[in-house]
């Protein structure tokens, strides 16, 4: 029985092929800035993005991803490892899902955690734009 207003399991639906719930919702945080990004894989457990433009030598620049593993959902996100100040200000629930310098692992689907998340890319899409990576 699901306890209300606890997070619940987000597993993927290997048997179907569909994407998770909390897959999709990860991909669309990263998704909303597809204008500036140059989508480099886009399955049911894999998104993986670089930014549109390249760096002053021509190679592409990582920008996020979300990949999808049996017990969890990795969201990899570049601008809190070049900007690490970024994460100061984060909640102890999301740093806990913090795993090194810009990954974060998530099992469950927390529409809080979701939303501070969505709140950390907007302050790092707007770094990465005024540092010309965007």
């Amino acid at each position: 029985m699901k306890t209300p207003g606890k997070p619940t399991s987000q597993t993927r639906n290997s048997e179907s092929g569909t994407p998770s719930a909390l897959f999709v919702a990860l991909r669309d945080l990263l998704l909303a800035h597809k204008d500036a990004l140059a989508v480099v894989h886009d399955t049911g457990t894999h998104f993986y993005a670089n930014c549109r433009d390249a760096d002053s030598k021509g190679k592409a620049q990582f920008f996020g991803a979300v990949k999808v593993s049996a017990r969890k959902h990795a969201f990899h996100f570049m601008p809190v490892y070049d900007f690490p100040e970024l994460v100061l200000g984060l909640s102890p629930a999301l740093k806990k899902h913090m795993q090194g310098k810009s990954c974060f692992n998530f099992d469950v689907m927390d529409p809080n955690l979701l939303q501070e998340l969505e709140q950390l890319i907007e302050h790092g899409v707007s770094r990465y734009k005024k540092a010309g990576k965007l």
